[in-house]
């Protein structure tokens, strides 16, 4: 590494006894601390998007279960839509003056050949 000396008082090209110098030395990072510092970003980078990710498909989970219980519901909905149809079609033959004219139905015999 080179020095570089730098005097704070008046500039001068001479040093002389007495006056303030300063000795600078140029810093900066080795070639394998830069190599450590980038992997270090890109794994940590790297570990977000991951994470991200992986909430995104958890959502997506949690979007088709709630699809599958709508899906649940809506067939469950349509029988019984069929189940008080037919509850109620009963409830008006019982009701119904024909229905109150005929006569129960017995068994007198059966056919055979």
């Amino acid at each position: 590494m080179q020095q570089t000396y730098v005097t704070r008082r008046a500039p001068s090209s001479s040093f002389v006894r007495g006056r303030n110098t300063v000795r600078h030395t140029k810093r900066s990072l080795g070639g394998i601390s830069q190599i450590v510092i980038v992997s270090m970003l890109t794994l940590v980078f790297g570990l977000i998007y991951v994470a991200e990710g992986t909430k995104a498909t958890s959502f997506d989970y949690e979007i088709s279960s709630v699809e599958s219980e709508i899906t649940e519901m809506t067939a469950k909905k349509e029988d019984l839509a069929v189940e008080k149809a037919r509850l109620n079609s009963v409830a008006a033959a019982k009701n119904s003056t024909v229905a109150a004219a005929m006569e129960d139905a017995t068994v007198t015999g059966y056919a055979t050949d």
